[in-house]
């Protein structure tokens, strides 16, 4: 039995956009795939290492197995699935944050990650997030004040940095 009110279930379906259909589905799902082999081809360049000393690719390119695997079985089973939105004015938005963090990894090596992760971390708050300036400013120069002191501090990860 269904504890929401089917008035509010009725809402949120006619605020939603429209499906896609299942041809999208699978062109996502590709697109996801080729994305998880290019991150395990170029980790894999970066080197894996060993289970007991680790290389710097070794993460990336688990991650990037794990993106394989579940985008291939996107691909056989997404002809079936109906849960893709159709491209609208809501999806700039993800191509938005998806532009910003291609900036954070072109600014990074560049500038070092303090500016463009607090430009990153506030875009993302501001503009994405709909939050007020305050809580922005505030929350953005915070989080980067935190990785700051969590990798280059405590874990003395070894990040291109101004400071």
């Amino acid at each position: 039995m269904s504890m929401t009110d089917p008035l509010e279930e009725e809402v949120a379906e006619e605020t939603r956009p429209p499906h896609a259909g299942p041809l999208s589905q699978v062109a996502a799902a590709l697109v996801a795939l080729a994305v998880g082999v290019a991150g395990a081809i170029g980790s894999f360049a970066l080197g894996l290492g060993r289970l007991t000393q680790p290389g710097p690719g070794l993460w990336p390119f688990a991650i990037s197995v794990v993106i394989v695997v579940l985008s291939a079985t996107l691909v056989v089973t997404g002809r079936g699935l109906e849960d893709t939105e159709r491209f609208s004015k809501a999806s700039l938005l993800t191509a938005v944050g998806l532009a910003t963090l291609v900036l954070l990894a072109v600014l990074l090596p560049l500038i070092g990650f303090e500016i463009p992760s607090l430009l990153l971390v506030f875009v993302w708050l501001r503009w994405l997030g709909k939050e007020s300036w305050r809580s922005s400013i505030v929350v953005s120069v915070v989080t980067v004040a935190a990785f700051y002191l969590l990798f280059v501090v405590l874990l003395q990860v070894p990040l291109p940095r101004l400071i």
